[in-house]
């Protein structure tokens, strides 16, 4: 993580940068445990595929401004590749990449992640932490 530009974040946006980085790590792996992506002997758009994946965490550790950017592609990217495997995206990664990705999310869903951000926002306006897990199962009906 680049510690200057990230410890100068507010808290509640540090979390949340971490929060969509484990989460893109584990949907990494997800991947790599589906087809195409297992084994040693991938075919080319899977190396490329595999590839780009590792530079946007690369480029998300070091809050490189383009990752968003970047995300967006690879999740368009591979839901025209492989649709088959975008349950390995968690739905939180849809709405952090936003842009295109939103189009793969009914509008009820789009509501609740605009409550969460909303929650987020004021945790930051009013400089208090903000418990994630907390507030997006109260939003979303988890227990």
């Amino acid at each position: 993580m680049s510690e200057s530009r990230f410890a100068q974040l507010p808290e509640a946006e540090q979390e949340n940068i971490l929060f969509h980085l484990r989460l893109l790590k584990q949907s990494y792996e997800a991947f790599r445990e589906k087809e195409p992506f297992l084994g040693q002997d991938l075919d080319q758009d899977a190396i490329a595929f595999l590839a780009a994946y590792e530079q946007l965490i690369k480029d998300m550790v070091h809050l490189d401004p383009n990752h968003v950017f970047s995300g967006q592609q690879l999740v368009t990217q591979q839901i025209s590749k492989y649709p088959d495997l975008t349950e390995c995206w968690a739905r939180d990664l849809l709405w952090y990449f936003g842009g295109d990705c939103l189009h793969y999310m009914p509008d009820d869903e789009i509501e609740k992640f605009q409550q969460l951000d909303d929650a987020r926002f004021e945790a930051i306006d009013e400089g208090k932490a903000f418990q994630r897990e907390k507030v997006r199962n109260r939003i979303f009906g988890l227990h």
